[in-house]
């Protein structure tokens, strides 16, 4: 396949057509092939896939692709896999390797069916493999939210009909605005860089004092500590003794409603109210079990933050305008589109981009993890 100078290079959208012999051209960016209209005679890693129900994947985890929570993953790299994996209607297998070197090697033996990495274009070269931007050119969304340009899908093959129907997707969602969404929720700039600083001092001091309690509950909820953790810093800067001006109290900031429900007697106790909020958390998350990782996490912090009800609402409406209203990512443009019309929704974009946020610095940070 190393037949031109272009091959294994980042190729743009007529470049990559154009220097490939595509037996399946899908190339329009609102069209994704549908397997029945593949010629499957020939054995494709497209045929493989939808015949195994199976996408495989391998990408290095960092800021543009993938951070690993407890038993699921998210990031932005890793929700474009997920969503092309559900237009196949095939599974995905995620795998995460400890470099590009290592990530395109599996790519080379047929191990994974492509590759999310960053890796140069001279390692690309190396192994007479194909790339084309994770992006489609989208280049701009992903630099102003401080993700890396060079984010690649990396393939064994550029005429095998999985890299063309892949493409076509990633210029469908560059088009649907997909990209740019998901840019603006991982955004690397949702904190602003002089503010780390005092984040990591608030909490190098404070959660030697609560550490405990998160393990505890989150083991008691089978939900990731650092998550509550990082919930209790937005909630509060973990400081028990916080009032809102409408009453709201705590570490976790427990309404006196919600704390009487989960039995919690005291929202200045630092424990009852980290055993309150653990639980009420957990409540949120069950309500939207449907819902599949990551995205049920970003639903029920928008819960925990203006309540179900008001979850529910919006639901609806998406619903209304013919959208998915259990994909996060719709939610989220909702509420992102409508934060002039509504505080509430600007409180809500607000809290779980900076959860998110202080999750990630959380889990990986060794310093606050030894604690």
């Amino acid at each position: 396949m190393h037949s031109s100078s272009t091959t294994g290079t980042r190729l743009g959208l007529n470049s990559f057509f154009h220097s490939r012999p595509f037996k399946i051209i899908v190339l329009t960016s609102a069209l994704i092939i549908p397997f029945h209209s593949i010629n499957a005679s020939k054995t494709t890693q497209y045929s493989r896939v939808i015949h195994d129900n199976k996408l495989t994947v391998v990408s290095v985890t960092g800021t543009s692709t993938v951070f690993k929570n407890a038993d699921f993953q998210h990031g932005f790299g890793y929700d474009l896999v997920r969503n092309y994996a559900q237009s196949l209607n095939v599974k995905l297998e995620f795998k995460t390797v400890s470099d590009n070197a290592a990530a395109l090697k599996m790519v080379s033996q047929g191990k994974a069916n492509f590759a999310m990495t960053t890796a140069s274009l001279q390692q690309i070269e190396a192994r007479h493999l194909s790339a084309f931007s994770a992006t489609c050119g989208d280049f701009n969304s992903l630099q102003k939210n401080g993700l890396n340009t060079d984010l690649n899908w990396v393939f064994k093959k550029a005429d095998d009909p999985l890299a063309s129907t892949a493409s076509g997707f990633i210029c469908q969602s560059k088009q649907n605005g997909a990209i740019e969404q998901l840019a603006s929720f991982y955004s690397r700039n949702t904190v602003k860089p002089e503010e780390w600083n005092t984040i990591q001092r608030d909490l190098k001091s404070r959660m030697p004092l609560y550490k405990a309690s998160f393990k505890q509950n989150a083991q008691r909820y089978d939900i990731d500590w650092h998550l509550l953790a990082a919930i209790g810093y937005q909630e509060s800067y973990l400081k028990p003794n916080s009032v809102s001006p409408t009453g709201v109290r705590g570490l976790m900031m427990l309404t006196n409603n919600t704390a009487q429900a989960m039995g919690v007697s005291n929202r200045s106790d630092p424990v009852q109210s980290i055993q309150g909020g653990a639980k009420y958390y957990d409540q949120m998350l069950s309500k939207y079990q449907y819902i599949p990782y990551p995205d049920r996490n970003w639903y029920a912090l928008v819960a925990y933050n203006m309540g179900p009800n008001a979850v529910d609402n919006v639901q609806k409406r998406l619903k209304a305008q013919g959208k998915n209203p259990n994909q996060w990512i719709n939610l989220y443009d909702y509420l992102n589109r409508n934060q002039s019309k509504n505080a509430r929704f600007k409180q809500a974009v607000h809290y779980v981009t900076r959860i998110r946020a202080y999750l990630e610095h959380i889990k990986t940070s060794p310093k606050l993890v030894e604690i």
